[in-house]
């Protein structure tokens, strides 16, 4: 069954009020054209630093700039989109000094037009989380797996394994709701961990491969999409597009060297009055 979802604005008031009760629902984009499409079913869309490996061939994250985030997030607001809009902090863009956050996230808000970012980190970066929303930025938390740290922890690893992870992931979840995040990502976590730190938070959280339980679910739109043969356990593919798509190309090609396309229907001929395009007026 498909809801309607709401046609007003989200912000992070009506996320947070979604806590325990309407499920969050989030997607990944890009551009202006998938959000479209993705904002009338979503209350989040999410402009990751998954970007980097989705769209532009990177193996990780990592070689993510501040230059592609503000791209990719202008691009996404000129959909006008009633969903809340979060863009990721890249890698190497924050992790120094709150200050250098703060100059990284405001300029990520000024220039896109976003309503929030997300910041990866642990307990280690609370006070950077804390910094930020006391200067009004809105921060949406990301613990557990982390994609910008697989260098330093070794690959994608599942937390929540050793009682010693569940302890410190329950402390980083602690940690950043009292910096102030308004919601917390929840990656690669055991599903009892999962449910256990969304029941003890009084913020959302959002789950990717975090279990049922947590408050939302995100997934990246290409992988559940089917736009990739290889996806994480975590991932149910929703449709089938890389073969969709790749049938539709092998049709365009045969029809091409069949000499079937363009056909009469799709050529213009001479003695048929053009039909002029209108004009987009002049923005004042």
């Amino acid at each position: 069954m498909s809801a309607i979802r709401p046609t007003r604005k989200r912000n992070v008031a009506t996320i947070c009020a979604q806590k325990g009760s309407d499920p969050i629902i989030c997607l990944t984009a890009y551009n202006a054209m998938m959000a479209q499409l993705l904002d009338p079913h979503v209350d989040i869309l999410l402009v990751g630093d998954s970007l980097g490996t989705v769209l532009h061939g990177y193996e990780t994250t990592i070689p993510v700039t501040v230059d592609d985030m503000v791209y990719h997030g202008r691009s996404v607001m000129r959909a006008e989109p009633k969903a809340l809009v979060v863009v990721d902090i890249p890698f190497g863009s924050y992790e120094a000094s709150p200050e250098q956050a703060y100059k990284t996230a405001s300029r990520i808000l000024k220039e896109t037009g976003a309503d929030a970012v997300k910041l990866e980190g642990d307990v280690t970066q609370a006070s950077t989380i804390e910094f930020l929303v006391k200067r009004g930025v809105p921060v949406m938390a990301h613990i557990g797996l982390r994609p910008q740290a697989v260098r330093a922890t070794g690959g994608y690893r599942i937390v929540g394994k050793t009682d010693e992870e569940c302890d410190s992931l329950k402390e980083d979840a602690r940690a950043v709701q009292e910096a102030g995040a308004f919601a917390v990502v929840l990656e690669g976590v055991v599903e009892a961990l999962g449910a256990e730190i969304t029941r003890q938070l009084n913020i959302p959280t959002i789950g990717i491969g975090a279990s049922l339980q947590c408050d939302g679910q995100i997934l990246v739109t290409e992988d559940m999409l089917g736009f990739f043969e290889k996806t994480p356990k975590f991932v149910r593919k929703f449709a089938d597009l890389r073969s969709d798509i790749s049938k539709a190309v092998e049709n365009y090609a045969n029809a091409v060297r069949d000499h079937n396309f363009p056909a009469e229907i799709e050529t213009y001929s001479a003695d048929k009055k053009a039909i002029p395009l209108p004009l987009k007026k002049a923005q004042p």
